[in-house]
């Protein structure tokens, strides 16, 4: 592999060695395959290592390449759809939900933003149930579902249940329920401690959270913060995927 040193460029040279690397990916390197050490990577285009972080940081929120435990930074596969469009997701758990509950528990502490859209009072107690979600093999997305407990007959009972058990009973007193609408929001975040153990990705690389919010009665009844790998995920709306947001 020979040296190749970066022109001078107007744009950054973070931006400029991106680019560079890009057109190596496509030409030189197979998916999958690990790509050499920063030294060498730095060495072979006449850049600081710092420069060469940004590149890479940059190509893995595009999805071009994987940071994985153990291995290194490998070249990405193509992004797979991942439907998220409400002719899919009516209730949480209804047919045709293809997210696999974990877990629920109970509480009183829930994220301001959640508070506010569930529109809860200090103090209120709200299920927290843990959904995952799996495509081709691979986990591809976590979830929290947060359900006032004033929406779950028997949330006492409810405590006693084992863990799939309590999170199925919560998902199935919301389908007890009218649904009157839903709406949800699509942003770029970084990826929490526990989300990248669900995800098998490192704690901060990029992910897609999408916050859905279920009204019932007139009323919010649902919030489910959903996290998906920016790596790996496309997301899709509406009866094709001809419509994707792609992070990066």
């Amino acid at each position: 592999m020979g040296t190749t040193q970066l022109e001078t460029a107007p744009e950054p040279k973070y931006w400029h060695l991106r680019t560079v690397l890009s057109e190596a990916l496509d030409s030189e390197f197979a998916v999958g395959e690990i790509l050499p050490n920063e030294r060498e990577l730095a060495a072979r285009f006449g850049v600081a290592r710092a420069t060469l972080r940004q590149a890479l940081e940059q190509l893995e929120l595009e999805g071009r390449l994987q940071r994985r435990r153990g291995v290194g930074t490998t070249v990405a596969p193509p992004r797979v759809g991942v439907a998220v469009d409400p002719a899919r997701h009516t209730w949480p758990g209804a047919p045709g939900d293809d997210w696999q509950p974990q877990d629920a528990t109970a509480t009183e502490t829930v994220p301001a933003a959640v508070a506010r859209i569930l529109e809860t009072a200090p103090g209120d107690r709200v299920h927290i149930v843990r959904r995952s979600r799996v495509t081709g093999g691979q986990p591809v997305a976590a979830e929290l579902l947060y359900v006032p407990s004033v929406l779950v007959p028997g949330s006492t009972a409810v405590a006693s249940l084992s863990a799939p058990a309590r999170a199925r009973a919560v998902l199935n007193a919301l389908q007890e329920r009218e649904l009157d609408g839903q709406d949800r929001t699509v942003e770029l975040g970084s990826a929490r401690a526990e989300d990248a153990r669900q995800l098998d990705r490192l704690p901060g690389a990029p992910v897609l959270v999408v916050t859905t919010r279920y009204v019932s009665a007139g009323r919010p009844a649902a919030v489910a913060v959903a996290t998906y790998r920016a790596d790996t995920c496309r997301l899709t709306f509406g009866e094709s995927d001809a419509v994707a947001v792609l992070a990066g």
